[in-house]
């Protein structure tokens, strides 16, 4: 039972949310010594470890050059386009991103992510969307404040779904090829295919989750925005011109036709 000590650990630090890697680090070095491995053993294991799998911190590398790009304009850019394009909405992009995110993991194509599309992209192109024929005044209120973060949180849900749901999809995905070393070693023989088409069931049912999600959130957005209109209203003649950005001045009605 001892040897199951760094479950224990992980399930107790992460219920508690203290620091994810601290935990992960305190559960393998109680494993290690449980199992009778020295200190240093247990170093050499995680560099080892590490060393085999440097690939997953690749993605650093690109943090850089997406700062660079959100501090040159691309937020406002991604707003600003969003704006023009009446007939969509948070709910649609998301929905769009989420099948596309699906669609490039089945070819074994990693899109990016929750640092290289959702932040710099996705959610500005949301936001925008929702903003589009609020008065200036409404966009800082606590109500748009609030709606906003509704909004963040579909786009985090649909990179989540869209990869968590879909990258076994690919037969040569690393985690179907460690699914399937483990069940070879246990001396049960599944092919890569196979695996892969028991995916795809969980794959087209969370593209339906996200979807009725979707459609909530707009009829959320669609309700806010008129209590927005109604708490702030526009002076008649004039229109909604935010900094940076053109002005618009179609019905919400249109806007969410």
């Amino acid at each position: 039972m001892l040897s199951l000590i760094g479950v224990a650990i992980i399930v107790i630090g992460l219920a508690l949310r203290l620091n994810a890697l601290l935990v992960v680090l305190v559960a393998g070095f109680s494993s290690g010594l449980v199992a009778g491995m020295s200190p240093t053993e247990i170093l050499a294991a995680l560099g080892q470890a590490f060393t085999d799998n440097r690939a997953v911190s690749l993605f650093i590398i690109t943090l850089p050059v997406i700062g660079l790009l959100e501090r040159n304009g691309l937020r406002d850019q991604a707003e600003h386009l969003v704006q023009k394009l009446r007939a969509a909405s948070a709910g649609r992009i998301s929905f769009s991103y989420l099948v596309l995110r699906k669609a490039t993991n089945a070819f074994g194509l990693q899109l990016g992510g929750h640092p290289a599309m959702i932040r710099p992209l996705v959610a500005p192109m949301s936001v925008g969307a929702a903003e589009r024929d609020l008065p200036e005044e409404a966009l800082s209120s606590p109500r748009f404040k609030a709606l906003s973060q509704r909004i963040r949180v579909l786009n985090a849900v649909s990179e989540n779904f869209g990869n968590f749901f879909s990258q076994l999809i690919f037969v040569a995905s690393g985690g179907l090829l460690l699914i399937k070393s483990v069940l070879d070693k246990s001396g049960a023989s599944v092919s890569l295919a196979d695996m892969a088409m028991y995916a795809i069931p969980t794959a087209l049912v969370s593209l339906v989750v996200v979807f009725v999600l979707c459609r909530r959130l707009d009829a959320r957005i669609r309700r806010e925005q008129q209590l927005l209109r109604e708490e702030y209203p526009q002076p008649s003649g004039q229109t909604n011109a935010t900094p940076g950005k053109d002005t618009f001045t179609t019905s919400a009605t249109e806007s969410h036709s």
